[in-house]
């Protein structure tokens, strides 16, 4: 949460001439605001629609960016074993003014960037075994994270070609 996901995706989706997707927003197409999803439904019924969005998403091609809660679902790691995973990481000082303010379910009833650390440190580890490469969007313009991550894509791309 509050890494850039959407923001980077998109522009990285553009430089390599790619669709773009983004699972919140497929969930959200389909079934509304997520806010009201936790409410209605619980953490447990967004998750099997989010797994659903992702299916809908990773079928499309192109870049996809993922909830940050995706990877906990075991299935959908396991789908993303075959795909090139970007995780993108941000220093906890940083990200309290990102998500200051925000309507993330997650993040309600207490201190929001404490809880955000909380949440990072119990699926950093999932995090780390689900992605190829790492790139934080801590400082310095995202073009600069968005530019790395098209070089890295297409030294990917170069390699896989008999």
């Amino acid at each position: 949460m509050g890494a850039g996901k959407t923001s980077v995706g998109r522009r990285v989706a553009r430089a390599l001439g790619a669709s773009f997707s983004d699972t919140d927003k497929i969930v959200v197409r389909d079934h509304g605001p997520i806010r009201d999803l936790f409410s209605a439904h619980g953490e447990a019924h967004f998750r099997a629609l989010e797994r659903d969005a992702v299916v809908e998403a990773l079928a499309r091609g192109g870049v996809v960016a993922l909830g940050g809660g995706a990877v906990l679902d075991p299935l959908t790691r396991d789908r993303l074993a075959a795909h090139h995973v970007v995780l993108l990481t941000v220093a906890p000082n940083v990200v309290a003014s990102r998500i200051h303010g925000d309507d993330r379910p997650l993040l309600g009833g207490e201190d929001p960037a404490e809880r955000w650390r909380r949440i990072y440190e119990e699926r950093r580890p999932l995090y780390e075994a689900t992605a190829d490469i790492a790139f934080d969007t801590s400082s310095g313009p995202l073009s600069r994270v968005v530019d790395d991550i098209v070089t890295w894509a297409r030294s990917v791309e170069v390699e896989e070609k008999p």
